[in-house]
This record gives C-alpha cells, structure tokens and sequence, in this order.
C-alpha cells in the first residue's frame, strides 16, 4: 500500500462526527472564533487561511454576525483559481460576497492570491506577501472526492518536503479551470490549528482512503498539534 511520504511529521487527526451540515457549521463557528479570541490576546492579530467551497461559505455567512475585533484579522487563501479578480469562481470573490465585504476588516487586511496575474507570477508575488506572517493561527481546509485539498492534487507536487516553496503553480489541475495557484503542504501545516470541514456522501471514499492511511493530498498537511477533522454523517464511514 501506498502511504504517505516521510518528508513531513505524521498526521494526527482528530475526527468529529456531526449529524447534519447545520451543528458542523455551528462548531466550526465556534472554533473560528475561539481560535481568533485566542490569537488575538495572545499576540494582537489573528492570521486565518480560507477555502472554498459550499460548507465554508456557509460559515462565512455566519461569520458576518461575530462579535470580534476585525481590525485584528488578517484573511489569507490556501489556493486560488487563475481567474479575473471579480469572477464568481474565485474563492476570493466567494469570501467577500458571503462576508468580508459585510464586515468592517480593513481592505489592507485581506490578502487575495494575485491568481489573474497567471500561476507562475502569483506564486512568486504571493510567496513574497507571505514573509510577513510565520505561522498560521487557523487554516481551513476541504476536502475533495480524489482526496486532494487546497489545490494539491493526486498526481501533482503537493510541496510536502521540507524545501518546498510557499506556494506552487498548479497546471494540468484535473477539476477546472486548470491553472491555479496553492499553498504547498509544508506552508499550511505551518500553523497553530488546521480544520477540515468535510460533509457530503461524495467524500465517503476518500474519508476512508485518508484513515486507512493512503497516500491523499490531505494527509499532507501535518501540523505540530494535529488536524481536527469536522464531517457530517453522511461523509462519514
């Protein structure tokens, strides 16, 4: 069996079952919010990485209504179609519909992937942005049917060595549009929490494939303090 490389810690992943996308979203919530109440006391900003995808807009949303000091968060994004900065299909562009534009977090605040600049030239211009944060406080992840996340796909260089850049130019990308732009494996395990949010019976095989210990994207990222993975029941096995 194939398992995963040893370029990176092990993964310890923490897996919690919830009985509907509802009660997720709410947990996630209030992990997101205890998670930047932490950070912020501890050291004045809370540096969060989102995804895309249907269960974190939902969360987004919710997000709207916290009570937090948005001043304190800074937004960064785990990967990035090469798309115009308005379209509909960028994570970007999700994030702000669903919730950075409702709130009061300072535009200087929001780091958007330059991904309409082309993969290779976002890649470098991001990685540069990059060097004024080290470790993450919170990055949110999904997770995909062939078990890739972010933008790290079977098949690819998911950036899980210990030499890996920032971020990868994605080409070839096997769901549209081909040309994306990731954080690699090794700069979102940087981090104090990483958060999975998994739900739907598409995900059921690769939930099982990730805990018999195959070789997926997703159990790449390997942070210090574990993963926490929220699935709802029918993505659970």
């Amino acid at each position: 069996m194939i398992r995963v490389p040893a370029a990176l810690p092990a993964q310890a992943a923490r897996w919690h079952e919830f009985p509907d996308d509802a009660s997720l979203v709410a947990n996630a919530l209030a992990r997101v919010l205890a998670s930047a109440q932490g950070a912020i006391a501890q050291h004045g900003a809370f540096d969060i990485v989102l995804a895309g995808g249907n269960t974190p807009r939902r969360l987004y949303r919710a997000l709207r209504h916290a009570d937090t000091d948005w001043a304190r968060w800074h937004i960064w994004y785990g990967d990035e179609r090469c798309a115009p900065p308005d379209d509909p299909e960028r994570n970007s562009r999700m994030a702000r519909d669903e919730w950075l534009d409702q709130v009061s977090i300072p535009m200087a605040n929001v780091h958007a992937i330059p991904a309409e600049a082309g993969a290779r030239e976002a890649a470098v211009l991001y990685a540069r942005e990059l060097r004024t944060v080290d470790a993450f406080d919170l990055v949110l992840l999904g997770l995909g049917e062939d078990g890739h996340t972010a933008s790290l796909f079977p098949g690819h260089d998911w950036g899980a060595h210990a030499d890996s850049p920032d971020v990868l130019a994605v080409f070839k990308a096997p769901k549209p549009p081909p040309e994306r732009v990731s954080l690699s494996a090794t700069r979102l395990s940087n981090a104090h929490h990483v958060l999975f949010l998994v739900e739907g019976a598409g995900k059921r095989d690769a939930v099982a494939a990730w805990k018999r210990g195959d070789a997926i994207p997703a159990a790449s990222i390997a942070p210090e303090a574990g993963v926490d993975v929220l699935l709802d029941a029918t993505a659970s096995i």
